[in-house]
């Protein structure tokens, strides 16, 4: 229970400080804590939420999580400054988006299962293999949310359709609509990148774009791709309770609906 407190902590001060980054105002259909308390309390709040993270883990002495903590910290930070530098980007690559989910999302997983890893004892090559499990789930579970961004309802997602791009990211259904060179999707996307807001592309025309030139189909199918290479990592494990769970997690994703 310990670190699966001191994983939460970090995540939950990486959702604050990414609120604050991007401005955002809802998180969860309720009003962000940076919309509620302003921009300096909620940085102060992430902070000491991280804080708290690592002086939890300490008390458990052992400078291998210590290691991997401070490691999924330093990819996160770097996943964030990468993705603020190409913010209003229309020409974002998906190799590009790829690597920013990985060091933003992926490593928090990949490091959820590998020190679930060095708590039990297992072996170098299972630790390894633990890892790499969480690495592609996570690469899974954010290309999932790329897609909500498009697919989900509103009141379910807890946030408005398209939010990515109207804070200036693009994301993959939209990476892949931009590599059919259609000028006039290309042209929209342009403009709500420019306007910061649907005033003159209404959201609904976004969302007709990517349903309709099958790109929202196409970022379904690499998440799959992730979770089944998630799922083929757990292979050299014994068969129970435990791997059968850890397997059902790629279909869970794939059907989440917020």
């Amino acid at each position: 229970m310990l670190f699966a407190s001191v994983f939460e902590f970090i995540h939950t001060a990486t959702l604050v400080h990414d609120d604050v980054i991007d401005g955002a105002s809802l998180r969860r259909g309720r009003s962000s804590l940076n919309a509620a308390w302003g921009n300096s309390l909620t940085v102060l709040l992430g902070d000491y939420l991280y804080i708290k993270s690592m002086s939890m883990a300490l008390t458990a002495d052992d400078l291998r999580i210590i290691k991997i903590l401070a490691d999924i910290t330093l990819r996160m930070i770097e996943g964030e400054l990468i993705q603020a530098r190409r913010v209003g980007d229309i020409n974002v690559s998906p190799e590009e988006h790829l690597e920013v989910i990985r060091r933003k999302t992926a490593y928090l997983f990949a490091g959820c299962s590998q020190v679930g890893g060095v708590l039990a004892d297992a072996s170098p090559a299972q630790e390894k293999a633990l890892c790499s499990y969480g690495m592609n789930l996570g690469m899974s579970f954010q290309i999932v949310d790329d897609l909500l961004d498009f697919t989900a309802d509103p009141k379910t997602l807890g946030k408005p359709v398209a939010s990515d791009l109207r804070e200036g990211k693009v994301t993959l259904p939209l990476i892949y609509l931009l590599e059919r060179k259609d000028p006039e999707a290309r042209a929209k996307i342009s403009v709500v990148l420019q306007d910061g807001d649907f005033s003159r592309v209404s959201s609904e025309e976004i969302v007709s774009l990517v349903r309709e030139n099958g790109t929202l189909d196409r970022a379904r199918e690499l998440a799959k791709h992730y979770g089944e290479r998630a799922r083929a990592e757990l292979s050299g494990f014994p068969d129970g309770l435990a791997r059968r769970a850890m397997e059902s997690f790629p279909d869970l994703i794939l059907a989440r609906d917020h």
